[in-house]
């Protein structure tokens, strides 16, 4: 059972996941693949989420990835996820520069 998402009226939802060969956590772009950065996420709205998570909860197997599920971001160059656990999945530790990710625009 899918939990119930809360949203703002600017906020958007993106599908992430983790491949399961090595772990990567993964976004879902706009033409249906896997990418490893969030600045390439399809962004979806609330009414559309549900067909889309369906959708690649069906491909998971062939496309090799699991535990997919949506996140709030916050539109603009770059995507932000809303929750601070999203935002380390996304962007890396927050601790120190060194070991976070660089931001593709």
């Amino acid at each position: 059972m899918k939990r119930p998402t809360r949203i703002d009226a600017e906020e958007k939802l993106v599908l992430t996941a983790n491949c399961l060969l090595d772990g990567h956590i993964v976004w879902l772009d706009q033409e249906g693949r896997w990418c490893s950065s969030i600045a390439h996420a399809a962004m979806f709205e609330p009414d559309t989420i549900d067909a889309a998570l369906e959708k690649a909860k069906a491909h998971a197997q062939l496309d090799e990835v699991v535990g997919i599920y949506d996140v709030v971001v916050r539109p603009g160059p770059p995507l932000r996820p809303v929750s601070v656990r999203e935002n380390i999945r996304a962007f890396g530790p927050t601790v120190h520069p060194q070991f976070s990710k660089e931001i593709e625009r």
